[in-house]
């Protein structure tokens, strides 16, 4: 048979699904590897998608989405950042995934160098390989409380980079980066005359601390502007499979962004965009239970850990735990996850799936029933 594209085999393998799809092969086991939101949805929201089926409102929709869904997107985001965003630079995407691929395909050409973090979610370099780009990751360490620092970032800085990835809330860390460093972040990309893509998956979930968009720093000029903010509904609404988000783009880019998303998808789902108008514009008790859910899993399972004397990273948003178990691993965390799933029935994330820097450490997912993480947590070697 033909061969694939050379490049093919550089796209890393994802290990968060590796072993999540081993402990879907394990009967009765906890699975914490993964970050699926575990709330009915309301009714409200089933109501809309099946309402558009119904009607049979299954025809093409506008390559950026529906109208009202646009501007629903671009009215949240205004009331949330502050941010004077029109709908006109709202582009409904499928999933966050998609939002992220549909940027990079816009601004990266074969050989072009984009800075992603380390620890960070893994499709940032596998999408990266797969558009020919070469990922380059910058350092988040632990003694600097996983955050960013400037000069990290600005001593991996080569004529050949031209985008700068942020995620905040942090997949996998629960890290948040705050208003002042965010500034510092966006005056680093004009100095450097780069791209700014902001993950912004979790911005609904946080805690103790408010979230800050890249996007309230940067310049409303066309041609100055550089941020792209990513946003979805999977994890603040639950809406995983129903694959509803937007990509906000800088202005003056709305006949490119078009053209480029029909080559991608052409347009999202009707009845998934039915359902996402209902979620952002009606009640939103879904996200404040929630948000309070993640909150008390976060809690409860930090204090297991403190207990067993595990280190573990402070989440401040998202609905993850870090934790370091390099006192029981050996150096090969990726290995241990499925030798742990193996002995205990316990899954969760490696955190090499993430970048070198989480080697011995873990991901831990806090979305579910909150007796199944303790249950789960509480078989994790305690710390001698």
């Amino acid at each position: 048979m033909p061969e694939l594209a050379a490049h093919i085999p550089d796209v890393p393998v994802n290990q968060i699904r590796e072993i999540t799809e081993a402990a879907w092969r394990t009967p009765g086991a906890i699975t914490l590897s993964i970050g699926e939101p575990g709330f009915a949805l309301p009714r409200h929201i089933l109501e809309a998608g099946i309402a558009c089926l119904d009607h049979d409102e299954t025809n093409y929709t506008p390559n950026a989405g529906i109208p009202a869904l646009r501007e629903a997107f671009a009215a949240r985001f205004r009331a949330h950042n502050k941010v004077a965003v029109g709908a006109e630079r709202v582009y409904v995407v499928d999933g966050a995934q998609q939002g992220l691929h549909f940027a990079m395909s816009l601004l990266l050409a074969p050989g072009d160098e984009v800075l992603i973090p380390n620890p960070g979610y893994p499709t940032f370099a596998m999408t990266s390989r797969l558009l020919h780009a070469v990922p380059v990751r910058y350092p988040l360490y632990p003694e600097n409380a996983f955050q960013p620092h400037i000069e990290d970032i600005e001593a991996l800085i080569t004529p050949r980079t031209k985008v700068l990835i942020l995620n905040s809330p942090s997949n996998p860390l629960g890290a948040v980066i705050g208003e002042d460093l965010t500034r510092q972040l966006v005056e680093l990309a004009l100095k450097h005359d780069l791209w700014i893509i902001s993950d912004e998956c979790y911005e609904a979930f946080t805690f103790e601390v408010p979230h800050t968009s890249p996007a309230r720093f940067d310049s409303v000029e066309p041609g100055e502007a550089r941020v792209f903010t990513s946003l979805t509904l999977s994890k603040t609404y639950g809406l995983t499979g129903l694959r509803i988000g937007a990509l906000i783009c800088p202005p003056g880019l709305e006949r490119t962004m078009n053209n480029v998303m029909e080559a991608i998808v052409s347009c999202v789902a009707s009845p998934s965009q039915y359902a996402a108008i209902a979620a952002l514009t009606g009640p939103q008790d879904y996200v404040d239970a929630a948000r309070e859910h993640y909150r008390s899993n976060r809690d409860a399972a930090s204090a297991v850990l403190s207990e067993k004397g595990i280190p573990f990273l402070g989440a401040q948003g998202a609905f993850y735990l870090w934790a370091d178990v390099s006192h029981a691993s050996g150096g090969n965390v990726r290995a241990w996850v499925h030798r742990f799933l193996a002995e205990s029935g316990v899954a969760v994330a490696p955190g090499t799936a993430f970048g070198s820097i989480g080697e011995g450490w873990i991901r831990i997912a806090l979305c579910g029933d909150q007796q199944e993480l303790l249950a789960g947590v509480k078989h994790l070697p305690p710390r001698r």
